[in-house]
């Protein structure tokens, strides 16, 4: 009676999937029935015994849909030999239903398992295409730590409309943020055009209006060649250019919602000086494109957002207030900053959502504020002219300062990164490093 529930359980903990009472529904209706048919023998409930198979074969695979009716058919058979009908017509009709419903039950078994295989393996297909187009940036890309936040609006979707990046760059360190006009499967393929062509672009662009250009350029060939109303589609971005040898960040706002700068618990919106438009709107209105340059230095946070932040309403109507909300957490790092921005948005927010929303956060640290691992991986291997390398942490050796001379190497002078990184600290002097 309880073998196939028994390998169902082994099955799921292999998976790793949690047990659900739900699965127990046959066997509860099996026992029901049969204290219902003890209890009224003259009211033949074991004639019901037939909906257990029936409801197996919705959540168990072949072999326990058909242990399941095979029980049903042992209870139905105990049942009529107790009340005496064993044998006769009644008794016997209804071990054929029982029967008959178990052999349709394990094969709608069978066909509900091959759609599921299916499907799984359609997710997966989609799941990696998802991973390609919108997968998560570098933590640590030089001088700043980047951390994403991203809800997609579609049951089940890991992407939608909204999107975002970060790289680094020989101009500095570059995030893109954006919002694609519409929802469902166009506004995926438009963001996937955007991302695309920001990554080709994205190092060689000298400029950021050089590379809302070229994202303006791409977009509009894209619309053209794509039927259903595309030409109508267009793009808010926000651009960020965060060159690492100036306390600085350079913002271009292409009709996106306003960034925010978090300074020493601060917030103020970094509102663009002359508005710039969305991309696919340049030949309507022009385009000319605004950079804004904002005071950034060390311990500083940007946070760009979506409108599926600043629009989220609560059961009244009343729309998210960003710049209030988040200020108790303005000093909080990154992931925290968005953790604790994505739990208020959940309790604020009345009802299902009905927009994706995307955040990412960037912080402006020093190698001090890095553990070591972190400074391998994020800082440049050279360094104001040194070669850097580091100390070997599985002997604990540290190669120290070797000269080395000869050819083009003359000059150059190898040490671990450790003693940069600890001078940089020593000398930032009292107000701290830029």
């Amino acid at each position: 009676m309880i073998a196939a529930p028994k390998g169902l359980c082994r099955r799921m903990q292999e998976e790793g999937r949690p047990f659900e009472l739900a699965l127990l529904t046959p066997l509860l209706v099996i026992g029901l029935i049969a204290v219902a048919a003890l209890l009224t023998p003259n009211l033949q409930f074991y004639r019901l015994l037939g909906a257990a198979p029936a409801l197996a074969a919705a959540m168990f695979s072949m072999a326990g849909t058909l242990g399941i009716g095979l029980l049903a058919l042992t209870v139905s058979v105990a049942l009529s030999a107790a009340n005496h009908d064993l044998g006769r017509t009644p008794a016997n009709f209804t071990l054929l239903a029982i029967t008959a419903i178990t052999l349709a039950a394990t094969y709608a078994s069978r066909v509900r398992q091959h759609r599921e295989h299916t499907l799984a393996q359609v997710r997966a297909v989609a799941e990696t295409a998802q991973q390609v187009l919108l997968r998560p940036p570098p933590q640590h890309l030089a001088h700043i730590d980047v951390e994403v936040l991203y809800q997609a609006a579609a049951a089940q979707a890991r992407i939608g409309g909204d999107f975002y990046d970060a790289m680094q760059t020989p101009h500095g360190v570059r995030l893109i943020i954006g919002d694609v006009r519409g929802k469902g499967l166009p506004a995926v393929e438009a963001a996937s055009v955007i991302l695309s062509t920001f990554r080709v672009h994205v190092h060689a662009a000298p400029d950021l209006p050089s590379l809302a250009r070229q994202l303006e350029t791409v977009m509009s060939q894209y619309c053209l060649n794509v039927p259903d109303g595309a030409v109508e589609r267009f793009v808010t971005v926000v651009l960020v250019e965060i060159p690492a040898g100036e306390p600085i960040a350079r913002v271009l706002n292409c009709g996106h919602p306003a960034p925010l700068l978090l300074h020493r618990g601060e917030v103020r919106e970094v509102e663009p000086s002359a508005p710039s438009p969305p991309i696919n709107m340049a030949d309507l209105l022009g385009d000319h494109y605004q950079v804004d340059t904002i005071p950034f230095a060390t311990g500083d946070r940007l946070l760009l957002f979506t409108d599926g932040v600043s629009e989220t309403r609560d059961r009244t109507g009343t729309f998210y207030p960003l710049t209030q909300r988040i200020r108790p957490w303005a000093s909080a790092p990154p992931r925290q900053l968005l953790d604790h921005l994505h739990h208020d948005l959940r309790s604020y927010v009345h009802g299902t959502r009905d927009d994706d929303l995307a955040a990412l956060a960037a912080h402006r640290v020093t190698p001090c504020d890095r553990k070591p691992a972190e400074v391998d991986r994020a800082v440049p291997r050279q360094v104001e002219g040194w070669v850097v390398t580091t100390q070997n942490r599985t002997t604990g050796q540290n190669p120290g300062r070797d000269r080395q001379r000869g050819g083009r190497g003359e000059g150059i002078e190898r040490c671990d990164f450790s003693e940069i990184a600890a001078a940089r600290c020593d000398t930032s002097g009292p107000g701290g490093a830029e």
